[in-house]
């Protein structure tokens, strides 16, 4: 397990017991790209939680480029049987070619940057990632028969919502300027749900999108450049939180462990073509909210401070963008934490660790 700590084993404790579907899952062989991310590490430990305490024989197959990044990650189960990590960058041509030696079952695409540093120095594998990395998982659950892709969308693929609505249903569109550098990132998640959707059509292949809001937890990881995951590095060393606009953006956010449970009953119960909201509403808060929040429990303050020009670039040009996830709840879903608990969470395991 990548973090050991109580409260991290806690939270994988109580995903691995949630009322799912599990025998849906047992024996199967299950695919992770960006298995080294923060929602991907969280998915590789329950799985392999499932596999020590209840004997599912889940084979993980996880996906990523950093053989190192992934060694830290998942050192506890490096010589595991059921477990092998696969070094490939989704965006290469011969990333198609990879021979597996078990059936894929289920297929979860993570991978993408998610962050606005590298949607600002890497704006081509930000677009590439999720149109040419998602024809390459596609063609491979192609190939093996996947029986369900769970292919990640986001909160960004809406825009701007300028007073068109309250939330955002899976049905709304809100504004995006798609001639801006910031576009790569949602526009290239648009694109990614349009293949979806082309590979299902033509190839029958069974695909559920989750739209994932803004998330954070004790897996993120060190290079996160996101404004909340930037707030709780310097509450985890106790320096002040920067805040580095007005801080009036309207976001909905989620707890990883919370996501990753959303995840597992769209697995189970999600409906094929189907887009599903993941975000808790008593998650919606305001940044400089947050920041606040995130100084009394860190013991600092906040201060402001202007970005630079090229960190600028990267920064969402959104100021309200609140999801409605009545969709995924009436799947039986339910978030477990609270905001103030979830954060502090996060900031406990960050700073002991």
């Amino acid at each position: 397990m990548f973090l050991h700590h109580l409260l991290y084993e806690k939270s994988i404790e109580a995903i691995s017991k949630i009322p799912i579907e599990w025998e849906k899952i047992k024996n199967r062989g299950i695919l992770i790209t960006g298995a080294t991310g923060m929602i991907g590490t969280c998915l590789v430990d329950v799985f392999m939680k499932r596999n020590r305490e209840f004997g599912d024989q889940i084979h993980i197959y996880a996906v990523g480029r950093s053989v190192e990044q992934a060694k830290k990650r998942f050192q506890d189960y490096w010589d595991s049987e059921q477990f092998e990590f696969i070094s490939c960058d989704v965006n290469q041509e011969s990333a198609t070619s990879i021979k597996w030696t078990i059936p894929i079952d289920y297929l979860f695409h993570c991978a993408s940057n998610t962050h606005p540093n590298a949607y600002a120095t890497e704006p081509i594998n930000t677009i590439m990632t999720n149109v040419i990395g998602t024809r390459t998982v596609l063609e491979w659950a192609r190939i093996m028969s996947t029986k369900r892709v769970l292919f990640f969308s986001t909160v960004e693929i809406y825009g701007e919502n300028r007073g068109d609505y309250d939330r955002f249903l899976e049905k709304d569109c809100g504004y995006l300027d798609c001639n801006i550098l910031r576009a790569g990132y949602p526009e290239g998640k648009r694109c990614g749900e349009a293949l979806c959707q082309a590979y299902r059509e033509e190839y029958g292949i069974d695909i559920v999108i989750p739209r994932i809001c803004r998330v954070f937890g004790p897996t993120m990881r060190s290079s996160d450049s996101k404004a909340l995951a930037q707030f709780i590095k310097n509450a985890v060393k106790g320096e002040d939180i920067v805040l580095k606009s007005e801080g009036n953006q309207f976001f909905s956010y989620c707890y990883t462990p919370d996501v990753v449970s959303a995840l597992l009953y769209l697995l189970c119960y999600g409906k094929d073509g189907e887009a599903y909201n993941i975000a808790d509403p008593n998650f919606d808060i305001r940044l400089k909210e947050l920041a606040n929040l995130l100084a009394y429990i860190g013991g600092t303050t906040v201060i402001f401070q202007q970005p630079e020009k090229k960190e600028a670039l990267g920064y969402s040009k959104a100021t309200i963008a609140l999801l409605d996830s009545e969709k995924l709840k009436q799947l039986g879903w339910k978030p477990a934490y609270t905001l103030e608990e979830a954060l502090k969470e996060t900031v406990t395991i960050l700073r002991e660790k």
